[in-house]
């Protein structure tokens, strides 16, 4: 029987690789897919690290996933065996009030690959259809696994209304505070403003086209928003960093214009310090934004239009079967290495 490697988290800080058999295609609209690029995300830090509160174990990680169909269901219409694709990694039931809303990444009994069930770590899985999205062959694997996270980009700044008349500020400058900031661009805002404590971070941001850049381990944030903006604030604010206090932070006074949006994309479960007055006073909305809902394939056109800048985005490459040096930087973090990419075809890496 031929078999297939997957990682699996089994408690915090502790993971095996195991040899299980090959899945197979075992309903009509299954879609049996070979892996050949995986993300490594935050959240599959945070679940690694036992900091996940939607994680259980044990766990096979990864929701930003894409590889070739090797097998369909008898009744699959949407893709072919040979078809390059990515996987989304929320399931939905398609019924609740959220989904019927068109909000089906806050399904009532929603599910998410690699946190609340198992996900693409491994050869081998199979998907429904109806979450399987094809992509061109021409770009390449390293590329391809990095349409989840710019799904997320899309997501939360629609969450957001950015229009090009905004004056938008990023906390954090990572690689979803990045690509904040290129799809803030795509949509034709002309003024955004990154901040960060690493200088390379805030660099990166530079060459994706930030017009500030605030370092706030030595600049005051506030100060700097008032000399950027005139006085008048910002319209709307992405917390991407997702520390404790790093949402209070964005409502003090002088970062937020009245009428303004603040968009939190975090987990952190430590309570903020919001009073009603900041929210209030000014009329500010206060936006959740988790995952994304229908923006598998508007991203995959713009990848597909070469609409974004992905060099850089991710700075490792890493092959399956050195999976430990993956748990190893998670363990000993390096601020060169921004994101992670496990490539699993050996001439990929």
């Amino acid at each position: 029987m031929p078999t297939s490697r997957e990682v699996v988290i089994t408690a915090p800080h502790r993971f095996e690789v195991r040899e299980v058999p090959r899945p197979e295609v075992s309903g009509d609209y299954d879609v049996l897919i070979k892996m050949k690029s995986a993300g490594v995300c935050g959240s599959d830090i945070h679940n690694f690290l036992g900091e996940n509160p939607c994680a259980s174990y044990p766990r096979i990680p990864g929701h930003e996933n894409a590889g070739v169909v090797e097998a369909v269901g008898p009744k699959v219409t949407k893709v072919k065996p040979g078809d390059h694709v990515i996987v989304d990694l929320v399931v939905a039931c398609g019924e609740c009030y959220q989904c019927r809303l068109g909000r089906y990444n806050v399904c009532e009994h929603v599910r998410a690959r690699g946190s609340s069930f198992d996900g693409g770590w491994r050869e081998y899985f199979t998907a429904p259809e109806k979450e399987v999205y094809k992509i061109s062959p021409e770009i390449p694997w390293k590329d391809a696994a990095l349409v989840e996270p710019f799904a997320i980009g899309g997501h939360c700044t629609g969450r957001g209304r950015v229009v090009p008349e905004d004056t938008v500020l990023i906390l954090g400058a990572g690689t979803i505070g990045a690509i904040i900031l290129q799809t803030c661009k795509a949509k034709g805002v002309k003024t955004v403003i990154c901040c960060d404590i690493n200088d390379s971070s805030l660099e990166r941001a530079k060459k994706y086209g930030a017009d500030h850049v605030i370092n706030t381990k030595n600049e005051d944030l506030v100060q700097r928003v008032q000399d950027i903006t005139e006085g008048h604030g910002v319209t709307c604010a992405f917390d991407s960093a997702c520390f404790p206090g790093s949402l209070t932070s964005l409502f003090a006074d002088g970062i937020m214009a009245n009428a303004g949006r603040v968009v939190s994309l975090g987990f952190c479960t430590v309570p903020e310090k919001i009073s009603s007055a900041m929210l209030d006073q000014r009329e500010l909305d206060l936006i959740g934004s988790r995952m994304s809902a229908y923006q598998f394939e508007p991203t995959i056109e713009r990848f597909e239009q070469h609409a974004f800048d992905l060099d850089g985005i991710a700075t490792n490459f890493i092959p399956f079967s050195k999976i430990d040096e993956v748990f190893d930087k998670i363990e000993h973090p390096d601020p060169s290495v921004k994101k992670m990419v496990i490539l699993f075809d050996e001439e990929e890496a």
